[in-house]
């Protein structure tokens, strides 16, 4: 058979139900056979870096059960792959990138000049630092075999994105459809161990003996098969818990969550850190913008244990009490078949966090045209009860987000954390929809949206159920807030003199039903419609006046310091 038909047969059989390319030539032949085959779907975008995002997302959204593939051809289709390649990398989301290379016989090799064929660029050198694996495809007989292990590599242990380069004439070639075995190299792919008697042994009797202790939920948890009962398990044994921004993800609010810690967390979050005696940090790095700038001042009074399937991330920037190798599940696992005796010691530390969120989780923007604290909260009333996928941008939009959007069940946020890209929202928000067939709301900056605004065209095209609140504040408002703190308010580069550009006429010129707005009864309006009545649609929200996030941790600060200071009476 064709070479390029047995490729469409391997993602056909590891359930590779969507893809995404923006084609050329030397993808073609991939593209007719994954087309022909029909077995999995094929979007066309406008360009391959959304693609790459929109991939990324069918991981996201189905918690790893599915991989995402994204084509592109050879020089800058692949180099335009890359920062959705470095996306899912930081990240840790499985997603397989397929590019295209010019003929094997058209190949620099080993001379020294500096292009052979046309388009002929090494793209696995340059993606071996940001994928699991990458491989050039030399002989049409290592093509299967490599695609399998590609795919089984992207999804064991630490999850993570691989390439395959593929020259046009292997595609074309025909080859005998070899018996291909999903056993995953160990040598590449690092297998945890799993939770020992004696280190559960450890957890159980710190966390019996805690007056206050205190669960850290990050990104590394959340997609596991057993997250939401464990969680449930928590809240019956009255611990509290935080989340990382991507343990925000997935983490459903119940009287035991307190948001998101760090930087732009909440202040209970922080507090809940700075004051517990226990810490239990499940599946996340604590990098800088959860500890702040000094790690010594980080849970100054607490144990800290930590779990995490990569043992480069233990000890790391904090040191531990007691450090776990093992995948979230294994511990889950251990968690949820150990009798914990019950703690009053818990509930009363409960209690005092109850208490303080209900004193600091307050609107602190009441002096601006529309309060980022009051959208997010409406949006949390308007999809009560709703099966909905949120994804944001990156700048004030993606911290006013996740500082506020308390989830509930069947409901997931999105954000390019590690990376931080702006330009993720709306092309991720295409794959988010293909993934779980649910509706989907991005929340994206004037200045991000620009980044991948070609995809509208896209959403519309397609006809998705997708609503776009651009949050337009006419400037890139996070470095403007920067600049404005550290530069006596010089702004080059991050403000327009009032200049914007007019995103409801934009949206109607891609063909999506598009609004402007200046106060959030108009927002909500359209957001209560778009729930009756999910469909392709932009509201462009003015917000003028919104420059910055509150609270927010200044450099130099500890954890519970954030400005501007509260009055905790």
């Amino acid at each position: 058979m064709k070479a390029s038909d047995a490729v469409a047969r391997v993602l056909a059989d590891n359930y590779v139900t969507y893809g995404f390319e923006l084609i050329g030539g030397m993808i073609a032949h991939l593209v007719d056979s994954i087309n022909t085959l029909g077995t999995t779907k094929l979007i066309s975008m406008h360009h391959e870096q959304g693609a790459a995002f929109a991939a990324g997302a069918i991981a996201r959204a189905s918690k790893h059960k599915q991989l995402g593939v994204a084509l592109g051809t050879s020089g800058p289709g692949a180099t335009n792959l890359v920062t959705g390649i470095a996306d899912c990398w930081l990240d840790s989301h499985p997603c397989l990138f397929i590019t295209g290379q010019v003929n094997t016989y058209e190949q620099r090799g080993s001379s020294h000049v500096r292009q052979e064929g046309f388009q002929e660029l090494d793209i696995v050198s340059m993606v071996q630092g940001i994928t699991k694996y990458a491989c050039q495809i030399q002989s049409a007989d290592d093509l299967i075999p490599c695609l399998q292990k590609a795919i089984d590599i992207a999804k064991e242990g630490r999850p993570g994105p691989v390439l395959l380069d593929i020259p046009m004439d292997v595609q074309r070639s025909d080859i005998e459809m070899p018996q291909v075995s999903h056993s995953c190299d160990t040598n590449i792919a690092k297998i945890s161990n799993g939770v020992s008697a004696e280190q559960w042994k450890t957890v159980k009797e710190a966390i019996s003996q805690a007056k206050k202790p205190l669960f850290l939920i990050g990104g590394g948890a959340v997609n596991e098969s057993s997250f939401d009962v464990w969680l449930g398990h928590l809240a019956n044994q009255s611990i509290p818990y935080i989340a990382s921004l991507k343990g925000s993800e997935k983490t459903i609010a119940t009287p035991c969550y307190f948001g998101m810690l760090g930087a732009y967390g909440t202040r209970t979050a922080n507090y809940a850190v700075q004051s517990c005696d226990l810490l239990i940090v499940v599946g996340s790095r604590m990098d800088v913008r959860q500890t702040g700038a000094k790690p010594e001042s980080f849970a100054p009074n607490a144990r800290v244990i930590q779990i995490d399937v990569d043992a480069s991330q233990l000890d790391n920037r904090v040191k531990c009490y007691e450090t776990i190798h093992t995948d979230c599940e294994s511990f889950f696992q251990c968690f949820l078949s150990s009798n914990l005796e019950q703690n009053d010691n818990h509930s009363e530390w409960l209690q005092c966090l109850s208490q303080h969120f209900t004193h600091t989780f307050v609107d602190e923007y009441q002096d601006w045209t529309i309060s980022p604290f009051e959208m997010f909260g409406r949006l949390n009333q308007s999809f009560a009860g709703v099966d909905v996928q949120y994804v944001t941008d990156v700048g004030n939009n993606q911290m006013w987000a996740s500082h506020t959007l308390r989830l509930q069940n069947n409901q997931m946020a999105h954000h390019s954390g590690g990376l931080g890209a702006m330009g993720f929202a709306v092309p991720s928000a295409i794959g988010l929809h293909y993934a779980s067939r649910a509706p989907v709301v991005v929340i994206v900056g004037d200045g991000g949206v620009q980044l991948n605004i070609q995809e509208l065209d896209i959403i519309a095209r397609e006809n998705l159920p997708i609503l776009i609140l651009v949050l337009n504040n006419e400037s890139l408002g996070m470095v403007r807030g920067f600049q404005e703190m550290y530069f006596e308010g010089r702004n080059s580069s991050t403000y327009w003199q009032g200049y914007s550009s007019k995103f409801k006429d934009i949206g109607m010129a891609y063909g999506l039903e598009s609004y402007v707005v200046n106060h959030l009864d108009g927002c909500f309006q359209v957001v209560d419609s778009f729930v009756s009545e999910p469909r392709s649609c932009l509201v462009e929200v003015l917000m003028p006046d919104a420059r910055e996030c509150r609270p927010r941790l200044e450099f130099g600060n500890t954890l519970e310091n954030q400005t501007p200071l509260m009055d905790l009476g």
